[in-house]
């Protein structure tokens, strides 16, 4: 791994992308369990694919920039891992 990935995303109803730039990183994605409602990722065949606040899933050399979420406004997903 060459640099730290830490990142905190505000959800908003609408889907954002992790990241606007292309970066290939190892990282796991959580939703802290005081978020009030479940944070959507899209799947790859365009499904929304839910995360349940207190869950968490580690992922291998994922392109962030692929990764979109939205959610219940104001909560938060945070990303922490490393870059390649």
């Amino acid at each position: 791994m060459n640099n730290i990935v830490m990142r905190k995303i505000l959800l908003t109803g609408e889907y954002q992308r992790v990241s606007a730039q292309s970066v290939i990183a190892s990282v796991t994605v959580s939703c802290p369990p005081t978020n009030q409602g479940v944070a959507l990722f899209r799947g790859d065949d365009g499904s929304d694919v839910p995360f349940v606040a207190g869950e968490y899933h580690k992922f291998n050399g994922i392109d962030l920039s692929s990764l979109q979420v939205k959610g219940t406004p104001g909560d938060v997903v945070t990303i922490v891992g490393g870059s390649w």
